[in-house]
């Protein structure tokens, strides 16, 4: 069995709307918050700024972190630790076109909280998070992932 793949999470509220992106190349059916996996020899942050400037197109300051999530597939061999961490825009367009070079994010939302329940998202705790609810977990434990 592999080891856990370490990846990291940017949350990134702006004007009151969280920023989501397509979980998986080409679909829309489940959403998360921009991010992906961590590169040897960069600092998780440098990692972040990288992963979120190449999914949305936007440049990031990448401040606390506020969650940790692994999540896994029970029935194989995945499984994923991500790092949360608060993020403020500092640059590009967050209404603009962007093409991401990697060819996995196809679509961005910014999207309000009560839209949120509107979307499939990832983590569960996403909103809880992201809004900074005083009860919002700053760790989950193997949460399953979608089929």
């Amino acid at each position: 069995m592999r080891p856990p793949r370490l990846a990291t999470r940017a949350i990134i509220v702006h004007d009151d709307r969280l920023l989501l992106v397509n979980a998986w190349k080409g679909r829309t059916h489940l959403w998360c918050a921009p991010g992906g996996g961590v590169e040897a020899h960069q600092s998780l942050h440098d990692n972040l700024k990288r992963e979120v400037h190449e999914e949305t197109g936007l440049m990031v300051a990448v401040g606390a972190p506020c969650l940790v999530n692994e999540f896994h597939d029970p029935g194989g061999g995945f499984h994923q630790v991500d790092i949360y961490f608060r993020c403020t825009l500092i640059s590009g367009d967050p209404h603009g076109d962007w093409t991401d070079p990697e060819g996995i994010v196809s679509h961005r939302r910014w999207v309000s909280r009560s839209e949120l329940s509107q979307y499939r998202v990832k983590p569960d705790s996403l909103a809880a998070v992201a809004w900074a609810d005083p009860d919002a977990p700053g760790y989950d434990a193997l949460e399953p992932i979608l089929r």
